[in-house]
């Protein structure tokens, strides 16, 4: 049995114990961890089992190139500084409140955050979220931790991040060259800092398998 459909397991059978209220469930972990396929298989899993259950990404929040060129950020797309983390918090707390919502998602191809992308019906009982940072000790992130009612951390060593960064960039046609220093600039020390300031979750996965070539994580 792969470390992945552990994970789904351990998570799947926790949700199911829970009340018959929507449950808001944060996966995290620095970027190429594999938080989307975990997201993505968790909520198959739940529909099969008839929980309905609805994947709602973090990094539809990216502010637009045209603010991060304004503010001088356009390298560090990625940091915490480079999202609209208050409005990222009035969608979980909207979220909630058991009512439909309509978030955004982001086109890594195109590089543009798309409104109104992903419906959250009112009878989705489990709403995974899954983004860098869910469970980060900077404000203003810092005030979600209290607003999850599921925790769970893939945690994955450093040379295997880099590796998926990487490739990462390798998949959207870069230079192996380009792709190196676009991870090294911007995407490792965006890791490192998601390491470095992770407040305790309720799951740590280690050894989350490589996503598939096309799998966005």
């Amino acid at each position: 049995m792969s470390s992945l459909t552990l994970h789904i397991n351990t998570l799947a059978e926790h949700l199911q114990d829970k009340a018959d209220t929507r449950q808001l469930v944060a996966i995290t972990g620095a970027p190429g961890c594999g938080k989307s396929t975990l997201a993505t298989e968790l909520a198959r899993r739940l529909n099969t089992q008839r929980t309905k259950a609805t994947v709602v990404p973090m990094d539809g929040f990216h502010l637009d190139n045209a603010i991060l060129e304004a503010r001088g950020l356009t390298q560090r797309k990625g940091a915490p500084e480079t999202f609209d983390a208050p409005g990222f918090i009035r969608l979980v707390k909207a979220l909630k409140t058991g009512e439909e919502v309509f978030a955004p998602i982001f086109d890594r191809t195109r590089d543009i955050a798309i409104a109104g992308a992903v419906a959250v019906p009112v009878d989705a009982k489990v709403v995974i979220v899954e983004g860098n940072y869910l469970m980060f000790d900077e404000a203003p992130w810092s005030e979600l931790a209290g607003l999850w009612d599921v925790t769970a951390r893939l945690d994955v060593p450093m040379p295997e991040l880099r590796a998926r960064l990487i490739h990462r960039w390798l998949s959207l046609n870069y230079s192996r060259a380009v792709a190196t220093r676009r991870a090294e600039g911007n995407d490792i020390p965006n890791a490192q800092r998601v390491i470095d300031r992770a407040l305790p979750c309720d799951f740590t996965f280690d050894g989350q398998p490589a996503p598939a070539q096309n799998a966005q994580i």
